[in-house]
């Protein structure tokens, strides 16, 4: 089968390139699909695509954008649906995902454990936020990001005021978290493939940094998880609707666990060297028994 990934990166890109290998190995096809150059085309009230490239047609699709995937690219991922090729994540998952407290709602509706969090869009609410989560420190967060950017760290009225001044955009908003301290947690991730836990690593923030992630870091280690951290995984990327997913998970100074955020389109370079396991290999097994 033909295995359509939908990216901006080419094949050098770690993800895109194991993904590629793992399928061949399989006996399959991987292509990657560029969305700025591929284009929905509604012709007779029937989707079509126009394809610059004039690519092989897709089995199935992976959409590998991240969490700052754009509107158009959702459109081309809306129309492989309405085309009848599955899409995995799909449409909705992939909405809503690449919105943080989209997420987080998502989550406390199923009472997945949180940290306390306000969505503002006016220098109000941020005031109001801060005194609801108890004031300084927070952590404040763009709700579409990935790889640890926009996240940042506010203990100043002074850093208020340029985080108002030069992050908080009206149509956008800001997410405001209650600050989880460093010493004495524990940053994990789990990976989800087809409703399965695929293995799981311990993640370690720089020295000076509050952020445990690998593209920050580049410390990781595996670890076997319990079976209630396995639970919340679990049940986290089912209420986003993710077949394949990275949920990230603090347990905190008291032991409590802390659900921060669910990534439809995880990377695995250091996964798979922190674990050997052949995680580029499991996607492409998944999705080609599932659909092919």
């Amino acid at each position: 089968m033909n295995i359509g990934i939908v990216t901006v990166k080419d094949n050098n890109y770690h993800p895109n390139q194991r993904l590629i290998e793992a399928a061949a190995q399989q006996g399959h096809r991987a292509t990657l699909i560029h969305p700025y150059r591929v284009w929905p085309c509604l012709e007779g009230g029937k989707p079509y695509l126009i394809d610059h490239h004039k690519m092989q047609h897709s089995n199935v699709v992976l959409p590998r954008q991240g969490a700052t995937v754009g509107d158009s690219s959702l459109n081309l991922i809306r129309q492989f649906s309405l085309m009848g090729i599955p899409v995995v994540n799909d449409f909705d998952a992939i909405r809503l995902a690449r919105n943080k407290f989209l997420t987080l709602m998502s989550l406390a509706a199923v009472h997945i454990p949180i940290p306390d969090s306000v969505f503002v869009n006016s220098s109000e609410g941020f005031h109001n936020a801060l005194e609801r989560l108890g004031g300084f420190p927070v952590v404040v967060k763009q709700v579409s990001s990935r790889k640890g950017q926009g996240v940042i760290l506010v203990d100043t009225q002074q850093k208020v005021l340029s985080m108002i001044r030069d992050y908080l955009i009206k149509r956008d908003g800001l997410l405001i978290q209650h600050f989880i301290q460093p010493a004495g947690r524990r940053d994990m991730r789990v990976l989800i493939v087809g409703g399965k836990v695929l293995g799981a690593v311990e993640l370690k923030p720089r020295k000076g940094d509050f952020r445990a992630n690998f593209h920050l870091s580049g410390a990781s280690r595996s670890i076997n998880i319990s079976p209630e951290l396995q639970d919340i995984a679990l049940r986290s990327a089912d209420a986003v609707g993710l077949e394949i997913a990275g949920v990230d998970i603090i347990l905190d100074q008291n032991r409590r666990f802390n659900v921060i955020e669910v990534n439809y389109s995880p990377g695995f370079r250091g996964f798979e060297a922190a674990t050997g396991i052949d995680v580029a290999g499991g996607i492409i097994n998944y999705v080609a028994g599932t659909y092919g």
